[in-house]
């Protein structure tokens, strides 16, 4: 059951909304292209926050709930890399101009944040309600971690085939060209959606999917709504700032992927073995082999690389 009152729901809200306000308002307010010295600094701004909520989570409710925050944080924003590469793919495909990326990723964002307090807070009562739905949730997450961990092909996402844009293509008229940075305008008397309307769509689309790995992984760490919640929310608001930082260096990160799959059956496992054995994963644990194994692939990663590059 969620401890916190409704005040501290409210003002989390204030405060991501003047934050979002501020960055599409002040500093974001002309379209321009994000460097990789902006995009950096706002990678910065946003970890130090997400650090400074989580020591405020530390202190009103414990060690074990800042475990569970900082956990949720890491599994969600290691998740989130993932979406940097469909980012790459969408804008490549549809070619949006750099200086309208950030548009896009910020509104996409704001949406991927409705829908995961929605995922987040239906999960949370099935799983009050249904307790047997541990074991689905966590035999879905080794499905997916093992899937993950097997070789795919590199261009595994196909915007032109995605239904809720073939939908909207079906019932509302779309223009043949970009109009700067606007989702609609005008071709003679009729209003029609901007090429720049589909990309969002896809963006959100495919958020719902990666939201299908997430969030029941964060919902094997913790089950209060507000740690689920905020945690999420801090790494996705992030996200923006992190594509613009690694969509060059992507190829880097080689053994992110079996990093993840680890991650996610370890924790599809925990579940499991917590409902039919009533055995509960302590969260130092679970947040040591979170930490641990994203720390691990990451330097593998980069090494490796180092040494490819030496050859």
């Amino acid at each position: 059951m969620d401890e916190y009152p409704t005040w501290v729901w409210i003002g989390f809200g204030v405060f991501i909304a003047a934050m979002l306000a501020l960055d599409l308002g002040v500093f974001n307010r002309k379209a321009h292209v994000v460097k990789l010295k902006e995009a950096t600094t706002w990678c910065v701004v946003w970890f130090a926050l997400a650090m400074g909520f989580n020591a405020f989570v530390w202190y009103d409710h414990g060690p074990q709930a800042g475990a569970q925050w900082f956990a949720s944080y890491l599994v969600e924003l290691g998740l989130s890399v993932d979406n940097v590469f469909v980012f790459i793919v969408v804008f490549s495909f549809f070619k949006v101009q750099p200086e309208y990326q950030h548009r896009v990723l910020f509104w996409g964002i704001v949406g991927a944040a409705v829908m995961r307090a929605v995922f987040i807070l239906v999960g949370i009562q099935l799983l009050d309600r249904f307790e047997w739905l541990l074991m689905i949730f966590g035999a879905f997450l080794i499905f997916t971690g093992v899937k993950l961990a097997m070789p795919k092909k590199e261009e595994a996402v196909h915007p032109e085939k995605n239904i809720v844009v073939r939908l909207f293509r079906r019932f509302f008229p779309v223009s043949a060209y970009y109009d700067g940075g606007r989702f609609f305008t005008k071709v003679g008397p009729r209003k029609v959606a901007t090429p720049l309307f589909i990309v969002l769509l896809v963006i959100e689309t495919t958020d719902v999917i990666f939201a299908l790995d997430s969030i029941p992984a964060v919902l094997g760490i913790t089950k209060v709504p507000f740690i689920a919640f905020t945690s999420n929310i801090f790494a996705i608001l992030g996200l923006r700032s992190l594509y613009f930082a690694l969509s060059g260096v992507m190829g880097m990160f080689r053994f992110l992927s079996i990093g993840l799959a680890v991650i996610l059956v370890f924790i599809g496992a925990k579940m499991i073995v917590g409902y039919v054995c009533d055995y509960h994963v302590s969260i130092g644990l679970s947040l040591g082999v979170i930490g641990g194994t994203l720390a691990l692939a990451v330097i593998a990663s980069l090494l490796f690389t180092q040494k490819k590059k030496a050859e």
